[in-house]
């Protein structure tokens, strides 16, 4: 590749089994002398939410249409900044307490454009994708709805 090719490409996965953070890692920057800049972030299952005690989250998506929709969101991410690789990696299936849920990773020439990259992928991953969420607490089973605050920073973008 020459000094002015750039690897740009996005890495989609939705899947029941964990990742691993420094693998994750690794594959942005193996073999990658473009970007000075790499941003990661990892969501985790909390204990609590909404002032109610959680003891497990199930995640549910639309098969296909998931994984395009991610897609899309990293697409828009590279056409707005200049972004190299991006991965999203989105867990499904019941999660426990302090597991991993969402990892987030983008490459890019310079800090600033890593981070707002990586953020603007957080904001639309909350509110476009297609993922369903019911927490079990300690008061029962129920779905998570969209938080307003969430679509404001979404809307911002």
């Amino acid at each position: 590749m020459s000094d002015n090719a750039r690897a740009t490409s996005n890495y989609i996965s939705v899947q029941e089994a964990d990742f691993d953070q420094q693998h994750e890692y690794l594959e942005l920057t193996n073999h990658n002398q473009h970007d000075g800049a790499v941003v990661t972030f990892v969501g985790m299952v909390r204990n609590r939410n909404e002032g109610k005690q959680v003891l497990a989250l199930t995640l549910e998506h639309y098969p296909g249409m998931t994984e395009k929709c991610l897609d899309e969101i990293a697409t828009e991410a590279r056409n707005r900044w200049a972004v190299g690789q991006v991965r999203i990696i989105h867990r499904v299936g019941t999660l426990s307490l302090g597991q991993q849920i969402v990892y987030v990773g983008v490459a890019a020439k310079h800090r600033k454009a890593a981070f707002h990259a990586a953020e603007f992928i957080m904001d639309y991953l909350k509110t476009k994708a297609p993922f369903w969420k019911k927490e079990q607490t300690t008061e029962g089973e129920h779905w998570v709805q969209a938080k307003m605050s969430d679509q404001a920073e979404a809307d911002n973008w």
